[in-house]
């Protein structure tokens, strides 16, 4: 009995920790997003926090060597079209395997994004989407490269 309600508090416990973090996909979460507000006119700027597992880092999207697998966030056409990404500046570390520092991003971190209303869009709510393209690594091994689905609710004004 002891036991199971030892493994009910720990399950509990993940599920609390891991609320508002809903779109995962290994070790790179993305926090839920909050609705963004698309005006008629003008740009408006969506924040995409990312939060990495400690002990991993993930190329930026510009890395030193052109082997390594960027950092890549795409958005879906639809009610609002990216204007411009933009990336936070990357942490410069060294490796075994690289005579170049690597560009890497580390523990919590955001990617942002500039929207316009998109020509022949309908008011009211929906949602962008997109995909966020990662490879982790740690200091022994990279992981296979992954993709995480985006979902942003939307408000056409």
């Amino acid at each position: 009995m002891k036991l199971r309600n030892f493994c009910v508090s720990v399950g509990l416990a993940v599920a609390i920790c891991a609320m508002g973090w809903g779109q995962s996909a290994g070790v790179l979460s993305v926090s839920d997003a909050e609705q963004l507000k698309v005006p008629r006119t003008g740009e408006v700027e969506q924040h995409l926090k990312l939060r990495l597992e400690p002990g991993y880092h993930v190329n930026s999207n510009k890395p030193n060597e052109d082997f390594l697998i960027p950092l890549r966030l795409n958005w879906d056409k639809g009610a609002a079209e990216a204007a411009a990404v933009e990336f936070p500046k990357p942490a410069l570390e060294k490796s075994e395997f690289s005579e170049k520092p690597l560009s890497v991003y580390t523990g919590n971190f955001e990617i942002v994004t500039k929207f316009r209303r998109a020509a022949g869009a309908v008011p009211g709510p929906g949602f962008l989407t997109g995909k966020l393209r990662y490879q982790a690594c740690n200091d022994k091994m990279c992981l296979p490269p992954k993709n995480i689905e985006v979902k942003v609710p939307l408000l056409v004004e």
